[in-house]
């Protein structure tokens, strides 16, 4: 017997794990969750291994029907939680039984949550992942987003003893105004990078923002005299700026393999994160630090999500 239904799917609502690694040359990108410190997170406080897939929700959240006994816990943007129309805490584990209706509301803050089972969704591995690509419909359930009727088996959890509750003082918080780190290139040498704009000036989140990628709009961001607008594509990373011809920075992200547009700098992938809460309208500006600098932040988030399981 299934373990959970969905009601209702809520905007945009796909299974994640780590993500998919290995496949780039292949064309198949990485997917994954977007936000990994909330996805960490969130496993930690339901006693689930590391990589156990999760729900990521955007915007909107969904409604679904339990049917067995299992822990839940709910982080990442806020968007508020009922069971059986009471509202419970984001952040801390919550046990439901079976015939509880959970429902997930809309974004008060941030962008995308993330919702764990205790023992996770029961799903296939696809190249070595449960991430969800709906591109080539591959991953989660049936390579798609969730939608009504949708049922889950859960692998078997250990219930926990106690709640399980993230401190308060660590809770991240999702300004609408984000400040991104950046290291220049690959092809920084296409641009000024004195002069350009990017780090500069403020930038505003378009309508066109979703896993593939985060179009911004501001201040032009023209190439060099004499150089090309396009480049040979080549492959590319999750934080990667490109300079389409329109001179408007897109932020390539997840569910991209490949650019033909010279890129100006390199989201740290400590940084990401802040990308994932980003929502139309939000600002961001950009600051540059070195290689060195990125390898020192990347190195103290490492020690960071070691230390989460401590925490419990």
């Amino acid at each position: 017997m299934d373990d959970v239904k969905i009601l209702t799917p809520g905007g945009y609502t796909t299974i994640q794990d780590n993500g998919r690694f290995g496949y780039q040359n292949m064309g198949v990108p990485v997917s994954g969750v977007l936000d990994h410190f909330a996805f960490a997170v969130a496993n930690c406080l339901v006693g689930n291994p590391e990589n156990t897939p999760v729900m990521e929700i955007t915007v909107v959240g969904p409604s679904f029907e339990i049917f067995t006994e299992t822990d839940i816990a709910l982080t990442g943007a806020q968007m508020g939680i009922r069971v059986n129309g009471n509202a419970v805490e984001q952040w801390q584990s919550v046990r439901v039984f079976p015939g509880d209706r959970v429902s997930i509301g809309q974004i008060e803050s941030g962008c995308r949550a993330y919702l764990a089972f205790g023992g996770g969704p029961d799903l296939p591995d696809v190249m070595g992942s449960c991430s969800t690509y709906v591109g080539a419909g591959i991953g989660g359930l049936n390579g798609r987003p969730l939608k009504p009727g949708d049922t889950l088996k859960l692998n078997r959890p250990c219930l926990l003893h106690e709640r399980r509750q993230f401190p308060e003082d660590r809770i991240p918080v999702y300004p609408t105004h984000v400040t991104l780190r950046a290291v220049p290139g690959p092809q920084d040498d296409y641009f000024d990078i004195r002069t350009s704009p990017l780090f500069n000036t403020e930038y505003t989140v378009s309508a066109k923002a979703d896993r593939m990628g985060c179009r911004l709009t501001g201040e032009s961001i023209p190439i060099k005299n004499g150089m090309p607008k396009s480049i040979v594509s080549e492959p590319s990373v999750p934080g990667s700026i490109q300079i389409p011809p329109d001179e408007q920075p897109i932020i390539l992200l997840v569910e991209q393999t490949v650019g033909g547009y010279a890129k100006i700098a390199t989201i740290i992938s400590s940084d990401i994160r802040r990308v994932a809460q980003i929502t139309p309208g939000d600002t961001i500006r950009f600051e540059k630090i070195d290689l060195q600098t990125a390898h020192k932040i990347h190195a103290k988030e490492k020690i960071r999500f070691q230390r989460l399981k401590e925490i419990f």
